[in-house]
């Protein structure tokens, strides 16, 4: 399998570093290029990343609430730098309190995420929904 190239990280001012850990290891163990941005991660330091590394996707994730601030934006941003197209994911907290999660991902696929993934979202599907959408022959 070609190696595709993903970014991930924390956005905002977010330090929840231990579901990004399983991730990274989860995605590299399931063949990916893995660029692990950490925590506290803004929209440029994405969008710079996946610039560098030639990414196929920016992976973003967010524990504390402050999601839908944190990522408003980052599809238009991704645009300007000449990222048209590049698949976009969030998941984990993303909201504050508890909302209906067809409403929450509503919202985010209208701000341009390609797919949005609720908290307890086990990495399988991450993985799962990434070989269909960069189209990974197995």
């Amino acid at each position: 399998m070609e190696k595709k190239t993903l970014v991930i990280g924390v956005i905002g001012a977010d330090v929840h570093a231990v579901g990004n850990q399983i991730l990274y290891h989860a995605f590299t163990e399931a063949g990916f290029n893995v660029v692990n941005l950490g925590v506290m991660v803004s929209q440029e330091e994405f969008i710079n990343a996946a610039i560098e590394t030639n990414a196929d996707a920016i992976l973003v994730s967010s524990l504390y609430g402050q999601g839908e601030l944190d990522c408003r934006g980052l599809r238009e941003k991704c645009d300007e730098a000449g990222l048209e197209g590049i698949l976009l994911y969030v998941g984990g907290n993303i909201v504050i309190g508890k909302q209906p999660f067809d409403e929450v991902e509503k919202r985010f696929k209208a701000m341009g995420f390609d797919r949005v993934f609720g908290p307890g979202t086990p990495p399988e599907e991450d993985i799962k929904d990434l070989i269909e959408d960069l189209h990974i022959e197995a």
